[in-house]
């Protein structure tokens, strides 16, 4: 089965134009297998499947990696079981990383997971990024992450605060996104932000539209 996983990773990502090395494959099925073992401890992720996992979780966390600026900050917040941060880290050596996850139980599975990847540059911080939790970097992130963790607007709210002049908060959405957009716009002028960049996509093996929202600041546009 492990040889199957590596060879279905490496296949799946050759599809949606993502290159991994021969490293970077072990790195993501070992985090599959220590995702599915702890998932039948601690609830960390519904998918019911090892191939729903690598390509709507593992995968789909990379298609945001190229604009991600080389040796950058990155904050993720609400990190779950890890994504996109950690698949992210996989690709992207360069980065520092940092994840928010008020629950205990994913945090230890978050520093295990770290520990077992030899992962390096890389924090969890147990907490809520609307509390402004110690060990935030107050110079700011170049790239602050979210995934299926608040509405758009809160996202928004919440991030706006821990992103560089220059920096850019990147958000999952799935294929009708335009009303919560719209129901953003408020806290899209109150941060003086706005969306750079709309990038949609479909995943291998599924039908859905999904869409890469990346918002910065406005002046940062003109």
């Amino acid at each position: 089965m492990l040889h199957q996983e590596k060879k279905y990773i490496e296949s799946t990502a050759d599809r949606m134009g993502i290159y991994l090395s021969a490293s970077q494959i072990n790195q993501l099925t070992t985090y599959l297998h220590e995702l599915w073992e702890w998932n039948k401890k601690i609830n960390l992720t519904g998918l019911s499947s090892r191939k729903q996992i690598i390509t709507e979780l593992l995968l789909d966390s990379l298609i945001c990696a190229q604009y991600i600026p080389d040796g950058g900050r990155l904050l993720d917040i609400g990190s779950g079981a890890g994504f996109p941060a950690i698949p992210l880290k996989i690709k992207r050596h360069d980065l520092e990383v940092l994840l928010i996850e008020p629950k205990q139980k994913r945090v230890s599975f978050l520093r295990h997971i770290i520990r077992v990847l030899r992962l390096d540059n890389i924090q969890v911080i147990r907490g809520r990024i609307e509390h402004a939790p110690r060990g935030l970097n107050r110079n700011g992130y170049q790239t602050v992450t979210a995934r299926a963790v608040a509405p758009l607007s809160t996202v928004l709210d919440w991030a706006s605060p821990w992103i560089t002049e220059d920096g850019s908060i990147i958000n999952f959405q799935g294929a009708d996104f335009k009303d919560t957009l719209e129901r953003s716009s408020n806290v899209l002028k109150r941060h003086g932000l706005c969306l750079a960049r709309c990038m949609p996509y479909i995943l291998p093996h599924t039908s859905a539209v999904r869409h890469i929202l990346i918002f910065r600041r406005k002046r940062e546009m003109s």
